[in-house]
């Protein structure tokens, strides 16, 4: 993967920090799959979860894919940039996209 801008590698290294952690392993065992900006259709963050309700705007954010030992791992951010782990990403191909990158029409 090329180089990313220092906000965008920040946001991988905090999701590449969390991950370890989570997983008990090194940090250079956690591999960047695939790192993109987006913006979210909703506040749910591409990540929406039962019983809650979301803001129904669109939100700049990102979208940050891991893997560490064969399992992928999806780390989704806000306009905060504070990327956490989403277990249930709404992303499954086929579907109506919960994001859209920028300068890609849908």
């Amino acid at each position: 993967m090329d180089e990313l801008p220092s906000a965008d590698a920040a946001i991988v290294a905090a999701a590449v920090d969390d991950l370890a952690e989570r997983l008990a392993v090194a940090t250079e065992a956690v591999e960047l799959v695939e790192f993109e900006r987006v913006t979210w259709n909703d506040g749910s963050l591409g990540c929406p979860q039962p019983g809650m309700m979301y803001t129904q705007a669109l939100v700049d954010g990102s979208r940050t894919v891991l893997e560490v030992d064969g399992v992928t791992y999806d780390y989704h951010a806000g306009k905060d940039d504070k990327p956490f782990l989403c277990e249930n990403p709404k992303l499954k191909p086929g579907s109506d996209p919960p994001a859209t990158t920028p300068g890609y029409d849908y």
